[in-house]
């Protein structure tokens, strides 16, 4: 599994933009293997070689910087590719309505510190890619995204890929306590970052 994205990676965007439904077509596929809803307003998505190659080559389509804008883009986006011994995710707070989104975002100061993955006995904490006063404000309004890495030893990778583990996805702050377990479809999709 590739974990990062080079500059030889990226299409020209005229050709890119000719075949862009197409790679959007892939992509969706992909992502919708690798989402995870937890509780009425949090989606995890889990990142790997695919979407953030997507994310760059979308980057560069709309923005249209040329080529002094694609090692920013590499820059960004290249941390959120899994390394083989971790998952990346993206958490989205997907809060529709601007008045409940501000009050709810308000209550969750310090969320990206309370998610985690576990399996039987075994917990994973989230360490957010970035630190967290880039996503909380000082009133304690947290960002409606955040950027999470789950880092795996050996043992963990083993017991995420036993064929019938059962993996749960948590988030356990005070005003939002909630877990999902991760569909087998979903678990078999991300073993496949630990290669």
């Amino acid at each position: 599994m590739k974990n990062e994205i080079l500059s030889s990676d990226i299409m020209e965007m005229e050709i890119y933009g000719r075949e862009r439904s197409e790679h959007r077509k892939r992509i969706a596929a992909i992502k919708k293997l690798r989402r995870i809803e937890v509780g009425p307003f949090t989606t995890f998505y889990f990142e790997n070689y695919d979407t953030m190659w997507m994310q760059v080559h979308e980057m560069l389509f709309v923005e249209n910087g040329g080529k002094d804008q694609i090692q920013g883009e590499l820059d960004a986006y290249n941390p959120l590719i899994p390394n083989g011994l971790e998952l990346v995710a993206t958490m989205m707070l997907e809060i529709g309505d601007p008045v409940r989104r501000s009050r709810e975002l308000l209550k969750l100061g310090g969320v990206e510190n309370t998610i985690n993955i576990t399996i039987g006995e075994t917990v994973i904490d989230a360490v957010p890619v970035e630190p967290e006063q880039n996503r909380t404000t000082p009133d304690g309004k947290t960002s409606s995204v955040h950027f999470l890495k789950f880092s795996f030893d050996q043992l963990q990778i083993e017991l995420f890929s036993q064929k019938e583990a059962r993996a749960l996805l948590s988030v356990t702050h005070p005003a939002y306590g909630h877990m999902a377990v991760m569909p087998e479809k979903t678990r078999i999709a991300l073993m496949k970052d630990f290669e």
